[in-house]
This record gives C-alpha cells, structure tokens and sequence, in this order.
C-alpha cells in the first residue's frame, strides 16, 4: 500500500480522518506509525497528499489530512479486454489500474468460457475492491470505470465505432499483424483477446471499425503478462 485511500465516510471534520477498517491494520502492521507522523494519502476520485496522526488506539488511527497534489495523470487509453478467467481477472484488474487505465470494457469473445460471466469477481464489491488495491499500489487516487459487454457483434457493431473514434486503433493479436508500434501520448482504443487471440472472425470485425491488427513478437503471453508489456510498448510511461 503505497498510499492509504481516504473516503467521504472516513471524515469526522473537514480535515481530520478516522480509519479502523482493512486500512488501518495494515498502516499498524507496515508502518508502524506514530503521534506526529506523517503518511501518504488520497481522497478517492481526488486530491493528494499528507495525513499526519495525531490519533492511534487499537481499533483505530486518527489523521489530519492536508491534500494539495494531484493524482497521476491517466493513460489516454481506452481498453477492450476479453474477459479473463476469474483468478486471472483480479490480478489484471489490479495491474491495469496500477497502470492508469481509467476506461476498461470487459468484453465477450468466442474463446471466452460462458462460465466466466456468472463469477463472483463481477460483482461491483468485488471489482472495486480490485480497483483500489490497484490504486494504493500506485498513489493514484482516481477509480476506473469498468463495463460489461457479454455479446461480441452488438457491442462492435453498434457501440465501438464511436468509442474508437478519432483513436489510434489497436488490437493485438500473434498472427498476420505488424508489429506494435512505438510509445505515444495519442488517444487510443486497445483490444485484446484471449489467450491465443481473438478468432478470424472478432479480428475482422474490429479491423471493419478501423483497427489495425499488432503483435508483441513471436511469444505468446498470458493476458496478465501480455496487458503490462503492450501498455509499456504503446504509452511512455
């Protein structure tokens, strides 16, 4: 937990912020704070910046909050996932807010098990609590939003166009492609399949919207590997 996310609910006073939960065990483990210190801290979807404790019992840890900083800025990115597997899902959510993905779609595909859909991991308690591990994990404060699309066509067909629009493009796929091209701050729209790839017929879909189909190389990686590298690869981050 490199910053400690504050909300609303936590605040007595204007400036002063009392924390008993999750939160507060692991500041008492891992920080092992004390009267007068200063930690890192946020307000969720706002600012930055220092909570000093001027409050700690057993339960719970009192702070008063000065927030002046603004959070990192998002990726330009809008990101078109097909659904991972339910443990794999939780790490990714995880490393694609870490990264600053601020847009995701969770989208079907043909290689996508119908299981996957009825998890408890798409529950919003359970995406959220993914989403703000990802946070702490990178001092950011602001929450993505997450969108569920389990039909494949009507989603292309009747929703990306615009979402795609005046973007760069992108969906990576191992076969017939050109290589990823270099790091850019452009907006851009990024999809990316299952393991092994989306089939012909989703790739042919998406290059009718205008994307145009990049590889990462001759390996093929897991999505939780291969989400990172292509963000590396496409953002100077």
């Amino acid at each position: 937990m490199n910053l400690i996310l504050l909300f609303e609910s936590d605040y007595s006073t204007t400036n002063r912020a009392v924390i008993s939960d999750r939160r507060f065990h692991h500041i008492r483990l891992f920080h092992q704070p004390a009267l007068g210190q200063q930690l890192r801290v946020g307000l969720l979807n706002g600012a930055t910046g220092s909570g000093t404790v001027i409050g700690l019992t057993d339960q719970s840890i009192t702070l008063e909050v000065e927030l002046v900083h603004q959070p990192p800025a998002a990726l330009p990115l809008t990101l078109l996932l097909a659904l991972p597997r339910p443990k794999m899902l939780k790490r990714t959510l995880q490393t694609i807010t870490s990264m600053g993905v601020k847009q995701l779609y969770l989208i079907n595909s043909y290689k996508v098990d119908k299981s996957y859909w009825s998890t408890p991991a798409l529950q919003q308690d359970n995406l959220r609590e993914q989403l703000l591990l990802g946070l702490e994990q990178a001092g950011d404060t602001v929450l993505p939003e997450v969108h569920l699309r389990k039909r494949f066509k009507p989603f292309v067909e009747d929703e990306l166009p615009e979402i795609a629009r005046q973007t760069r493009a992108l969906v990576a796929h191992p076969y017939h492609a050109v290589p990823c091209p270099g790091a850019s701050d452009e907006a851009t729209t990024l999809a990316i399949g299952p393991e092994g790839g989306f089939i012909p017929y989703e790739v042919e879909k998406l290059q009718a919207c205008g994307f145009e189909a990049i590889h990462i190389g001759q390996r093929i990686l897991r999505v939780e590997n291969a989400v990172p590298v292509l963000l590396a690869r496409l953002f100077p981050i």
